[in-house]
């Protein structure tokens, strides 16, 4: 391997001096971000003037950013909707592109049929164009024969995931050009159970019985593991192959599409929605900052790049994320994200129960949380090892990952609860002073300008709307709206406090493992 160190997921995976340092770099988000609201507490109480002086700043500083990636997240609206508009058949009509096969690893654990279904409806429905493959093989006709479709089960599911494969197989294998069922083993060394554990080893599968008994040449063939929920939309594999034609790198590079969790978002309650539509707009604001895009959820990537580093790691939990960090370290930083500014439609958090919802969103968000945290460390780690990375570019990506998890995890408590600590703290001397005074409605007029960029956020948010189901009423599209003024209490109890939760947790050395979201529909 290029790179010694590119699966480790943990210090316990090292030995030595790399183990300590692996482990002190694992308590650097977590002590961070503790520091901070350490620090602006004990600073509200010993010198409220300097906390009151840094929490007007800080409060400037947000709503600066906050207007700087409100344009951003305009600025990609604008970019689907001329993506979704545009005729990529017809950008495509200079290319030769036959020679592309789509590999759709699609994992799943204990869903249901008709979670499966209405991915699998999707693939079959979206607007890819036929080749001569079926006149000049052995697998004769079908609907979409450059396109091999794995479904990634898992043994430790049991019997109703058999049933699953078996109804799956029965209703789709004719309609690709390969169908292929894989069941990941239970129990394996050296192993997480989940996503990435199974799509590895559902890829090494598809490999050595598809690729290579059909003789398909690795660079022709590009891999979407998409999460089971996933459902495309009609032109997304034109506009992915249209990137991956025209990238520089095109082995060099990762797809990313923009996550949409519109499937059961009439259903959802709105916290849930809120939370959801909060994840879209951050990764379209990412989307416009390609340089900071990592892989996130459902996303694209060669093959030929995959079997390079070994595919996703079977050890740790963000495997989404990991493996453009795996690639970007392997090829000593010549890897990047291309954004497809095009959308992939998923679930949003839903339970049975309102509270179940709640325990749901709230693990969802700490498993985001804690693969951020997870690739901070592994990130740190690795660019102290490879110094054939540019060093202006280690120290670029170093700090956006560190800010990213330093302010995931501490600039919403900052901003909606500790800045009236030196109100509480400061004691009298400090309440008569007339920064104690302006304190608040300095804070609160900052505050309210910021959110007036949740207007812009309702506006897009109802864009994405798929069309209202008939039980609703006119008026839940109001609901939809009004749920915005949710985020005062949705960023701190889903966003901060979770990513302290993550943080905290690697920082003590108590790993976790893979939570599979819950999918239910109603």
């Amino acid at each position: 391997m290029a790179y010694p160190y590119l699966h480790v997921a943990f210090s316990r995976d090292l030995s030595g001096k790399n183990r300590v340092i692996y482990r002190l770099l694992e308590i650097f988000p977590g002590f961070l971000s503790w520091g901070t609201l350490v620090f602006l507490v004990f600073l509200s109480w010993q010198k409220p003037i300097w906390a009151a002086v840094f929490i007007i700043t800080f409060d400037l500083y947000w709503l600066i950013k906050s207007a700087y990636l409100s344009i951003h997240l305009r600025m990609n609206w604008k970019r689907i909707r001329r993506n979704m508009e545009a005729d990529w058949e017809e950008r495509l009509k200079n290319f030769k592109y036959d020679h592309v096969w789509h590999m759709v690893i699609l994992p799943f654990y204990k869903e249901g049929f008709d979670v499966i279904s209405d991915c699998l409806e999707s693939l079959l429905n979206s607007n890819y164009p036929r080749t001569d493959l079926a006149v000049n093989s052995k697998v004769g006709p079908c609907f979409k024969d450059r396109m091999i479709i794995v479904l990634a089960s898992e043994e430790r599911a049991g019997k109703e995931a058999e049933e699953v494969c078996r109804l799956a197989f029965e209703k789709y294998h004719d309609k690709f050009a390969h169908f292929l069922i894989t069941k990941h083993p239970k129990n394996l060394e050296n192993e997480i159970p989940g996503k990435g554990s199974n799509i590895a080893w559902a890829a090494e599968e598809t490999r050595v019985k598809i690729l290579d008994a059909n003789r398909i040449k690795y660079e022709d063939v590009i891999v979407s593991a998409f999460d089971i929920d996933t459902r495309v939309y009609s032109q997304y594999f034109l506009c992915m192959v249209w990137h991956f034609l025209t990238a520089e790198h095109p082995y060099q590079s990762s797809y990313q599409p923009v996550p949409i969790y519109n499937n059961n978002i009439w259903d959802a309650p709105s916290f849930s929605r809120v939370v959801a539509t909060s994840g879209t707009f951050w990764q379209m604001m990412q989307q416009e900052r390609p340089e900071r895009l990592a892989t996130f959820s459902s996303h694209s990537v060669s093959f030929k790049a995959l079997y390079d580093v070994g595919y996703w790691q079977k050890n740790m939990v963000s495997e989404d994320s990991r493996i453009f960090w795996n690639c970007l370290l392997y090829y000593d930083g010549d890897y990047s994200v291309i954004p497809l500014s095009y959308p992939v439609s998923m679930d949003a958090n839903l339970a049975p129960t309102f509270w179940q919802t709640a325990k749901n969103v709230y693990k969802q968000q700490r498993r985001w949380c804690w693969g951020t945290a997870e690739n901070a460390t592994y990130l740190l780690f690795g660019f102290l090892k490879n110094r054939k990375i540019p060093l202006a570019k280690r120290i670029r990506l170093a700090l956006v990952q560190i800010e990213g998890s330093w302010s995931l995890a501490t600039n919403p408590l900052i901003i909606f609860f500790l800045g009236w600590l030196p109100l509480f703290l400061g004691g009298s001397e400090f309440n008569t002073s007339l920064i104690a005074y302006n304190l608040p409605r300095v804070t609160r007029s900052l505050m309210i300008i910021a959110m007036m960029g949740l207007i812009a956020s309702a506006i897009i948010s109802t864009w994405f709307l798929p069309p209202r189901p008939a039980k609703y009423r006119k008026t839940k599209y109001f609901a939809m709206i009004l749920q915005w003024i949710m985020v005062p209490l949705t960023i701190p109890i889903f966003g901060a406090i979770p990513g302290l939760d993550a943080q905290t947790r690697l920082m003590l050395g108590k790993y976790m493992g893979f939570w599979v979201t819950p999918k239910h529909r109603k």
